[in-house]
Formats: structure tokens, sequence, C-alpha cells
């Protein structure tokens, strides 16, 4: 395997839907409403459903609605949803793990989360992770603000 960086296609946008629709009894001990997850990316074209099921991975296009039409529709099915931004990651081997919707998105998303099994798990993940980067890039946006302001007296 080749040491490199992935590139990322378009402008990187996805969005994470969790929801608590199931069919399969077994995933009935999960959260409610967190008991499946899947991702729409937003490419040239507008957007793609990444829909990696027990028994098959839907991969469909949908077109190009507007973000907040994609969002009513989302709500409206009652889900939860995560944004994301894609970025590069190192081209080398994830760790070897079943195969389930979190496993998925997380391999989508570029996520490496070891404790991260459930949908309810990954979604926690994804928030903590926007909190940090909100916090991150409001602190240099304030450290940017008080260097202008000084500079400017």
């Amino acid at each position: 395997m080749t040491a490199g960086r992935q590139s990322v296609p378009g402008d990187g946008r996805v969005l994470v839907a969790f929801t608590g629709q199931t069919e399969l009894w077994w995933l009935r001990w999960l959260r409610p409403g967190f008991r499946h997850c899947y991702a729409l990316i937003e490419c040239e074209s507008g957007w793609v459903i990444y829909n990696p099921a027990s028994h098959r991975t839907e991969i469909r296009s949908i077109g190009c609605p507007a973000l907040a039409d994609l969002l009513d529709w989302l709500f409206a099915d009652g889900a939860v949803v995560a944004a994301w931004r894609l970025s590069e990651v190192p081209n080398c081997m994830a760790p070897v793990r079943p195969f389930t919707c979190v496993e998925a998105v997380k391999r989508l998303l570029g996520l490496r989360a070891p404790g991260v099994f459930t949908p309810w798990q990954l979604y926690r993940h994804m928030s903590r992770s926007m909190e940090k980067t909100a916090k991150k890039e409001k602190k240099n946006l304030d450290k940017w603000k008080n260097t202008f302001n000084l500079s400017s007296q």
C-alpha cells in the first residue's frame, strides 16, 4: 500500500442521518431514535444517499434539492441529523471490524473511533468533535480579533 492522501470530492459536505426505524428485531436493544444511520454526500450533481443496510448497500442520487428542503425531508422522516465536512485522510488500512451501518459511515467520514459501535455513540462522537472544532475556530477568531484591535490602536 502506498502512503498518501485520499482526495476529497466536491465541497466535502456530508449529512449523517440517524433514525430509529428498523425492521430487524435484534436492533431493538439499541437506543430509540438511534438504531440505524446513513449518509447524504454533497457532490457536483447534487446529493447522493449512502445507506449501508444489513442486506444491501444503497447508493442513490437524489438530484439537487436545496439544503433546507433536504433537512425538512429528513426531519419529517424522524431523523436526527449531524453535519460533517470530509477532509483528507491518511491512506492506510482501517481496523478490521464487522460491517455495520456505523462502521460504513465511519469509513466514509474518515473517522478512526475505536470505541464507537452504535449509532448513538457515533452521533455523540460527531457532536463532540464538532464542538471542539467550533471552540478552536472561535478561539482562533478571538485571537485574530485581539491582534487586529491591538495593531489598529
